[in-house]
Parts: C-alpha cells; structure tokens; sequence
C-alpha cells in the first residue's frame, strides 16, 4: 500500500521501536513482553505509527504480523534508533545489541550455530540470539524471524539465499548391535536391518528424503522429527541411522557402515531478507555463522 506524503508527519522514535520489536516476534503480546508494555499500548503505538506515515506499516499473515513494504523502510529507520538510543546509554561499551532470532535445524542449531554465537557474545553481552530449531523448508515470509539456515536449496521471494556449506549423512550402528546382528558387507544386506531416521509421512524437506531411496526395502525401526532422537537411538541399538556424519562421528561407540556406499551430501542455505542484513546484529551474527560453518567444514563432511 502506498502512503500518502501529504498525510505524513514525523514519527515518535518510540513507536518506531515498537515496530521493531514487532517485526522480531511477529506478535503484538511478544513484543509488549520485550519492551514491558501491554498488548493495547502496543497496537496503539502501530496504530500512531501508521498515521504518522500514511498507511499500514504491519498487515495479518498466517505465522503473525508482517511488515508491509512501508514497515519495512520504518523498521531499517527503527534499528538506526534503538543503535542511536544504545549508545546513548552511560553504560555503552560501542558493542552490538538488540536481538536477533533465526531458525534452523536442531543439529546445525547445536554444533555450529550455539558455538559461534556463544564467542559474538563475549564481546558484545548487550546482544541476544533467539534460535528456533525446526526442520522445514523455508518460510515465505519468514515473520518473526531474521533469518533461517535450511536444508536444501530454497525457492523464496523477496530475500536472497546463500549457500552455507555441505554435510555429509552416513549409516551408522552402535558397537553393540553390531555384535549382536552383524555389520552388513553390501546395502543388500543393509536393508535386512531396521532403520532409525525421520518419520517419512511428517518430513518436509525433500533433500532428506534422496537418502532413504539408497536404502528402500528398509523398514523403520524408530522415527523422530528430531535428529538428537536419531544419534541416541542408533547408540542404543535401535537399529540402522542415517545420521549426520559431524553428529555421530563424536560417539565412539558408533560405527560407520558402507561409507563408500551411503555418503549423501546435502547442503545448508542462509535465507536472509536484504533489510535485515542492514541492521548491524543481523550482519553480524549472519557473518559469524559464515566463519563457523567454513572453519567446521572438515568435521561437517565426515573427515574430521
């Protein structure tokens, strides 16, 4: 919706601040608990914000609030003054603030992503990071979120996508079943065995669905939508997991089977919008996960 210059007036830097808030959560009671404030003073500063600029500057989607393309202009002036106000403070130390909330899988959320943002912290204690761990393919509107890390190449609008780096899934089985049913020589004998990987019917990412095609008279033992669930029931003996080589090769109670025959490669995207890359958090906490995944590569492809 276009605005009406006519009609506008200088917005309040507080109401801007709320819309920032709003755009991180994409709901109007998170964002009332982030800044202390209830959910009708929060509607009511959208609501002078919009008549401030002469249109909608928030619409209804199916995830929360999204920014209107007005909203978003406003939310990259929003972010200059929460920076503005930060360093205003007695107490700035010229650090990064605010916060920056991504999604991405459970294991890379884990393994790269914790690490690397556990050391950008340490210089800049004002900085939050908020991880929603999902396995998905990526949104279309991403409300709520800065950012997300998905598997596979995403077909997205309005945002850019960037290849990450590349992981590796073997098969895998622990010490102990191994002792007890044998170690398969060929995948012939491999799909005698039960299998231990997500559940086939609730998985939405296609990239994870190629390696089950390596393996298709497999039955499945235990499933989970969770990759954690994957490692601890291979270890116990479960039967057979296709598991993330950076995961599983950390136990050493667990056995790679058949490397030369199950080596499926797959591929971490970053899907930012380009707004977003111009507040100075989102940049760097993008650019420290980045550095992460590049100095990790060897463990991630199953050579470390």
């Amino acid at each position: 919706m276009l605005c009406n210059t006519a009609d506008m007036s200088v917005p309040n830097a507080q109401d801007l601040v709320v819309l920032l808030a709003v755009a991180q959560s994409g709901r109007f009671t998170t964002a009332g608990d982030v800044l202390g404030l209830n959910h009708t003073t929060v509607s009511r500063r959208i609501a002078a914000l919009e008549k401030a600029l002469g249109g909608r500057v928030v619409s209804r989607g199916s995830g929360g609030w999204e920014l209107t393309e007005l909203g978003r202009r406003a939310a990259d002036a929003a972010a200059v003054v929460t920076d503005a106000i930060a360093q205003l403070g007695g107490d700035d130390d010229g650090g990064l603030s605010g916060v920056v909330r991504m999604s991405a899988t459970d294991g890379f959320s884990a393994f790269v992503a914790a690490p690397a943002f556990a050391r950008l912290r340490a210089g800049n204690p004002r900085l939050r990071i908020e991880i929603i761990t999902a396995t998905r393919r990526a949104s279309q509107t991403r409300t709520g979120l800065d950012f997300e890390v998905v598997v596979g190449e995403p077909q997205v609008h309005r945002a850019e996508a960037e290849r990450l780096g590349t992981y590796v899934l073997g098969l895998y089985a622990s010490k102990g079943y191994l002792a007890g049913h044998g170690a398969p020589a060929t995948l012939q004998e491999a799909m005698r065995h039960q299998l231990v990987y997500f559940i086939d019917s609730m998985l939405q990412v296609d990239s994870l669905d190629a390696p089950r095609r390596l393996l298709p008279a497999m039955r499945d033992a235990l499933s989970s939508t969770n990759v954690f669930v994957h490692v601890e029931a291979t270890r116990a003996g479960a039967g057979l997991g296709l598991l993330p080589c950076f995961m599983a090769d950390r136990h050493p109670d667990l056995v790679r089977l058949l490397p030369t025959d199950v080596a499926e490669e797959l591929d971490y995207w970053l899907v930012v919008r380009a707004d977003a890359l111009r507040q100075p958090a989102v940049a760097a906490v993008v650019d420290a996960l980045r550095r992460a995944t590049a100095a990790l590569e060897p463990q991630l492809l199953g050579r470390g």
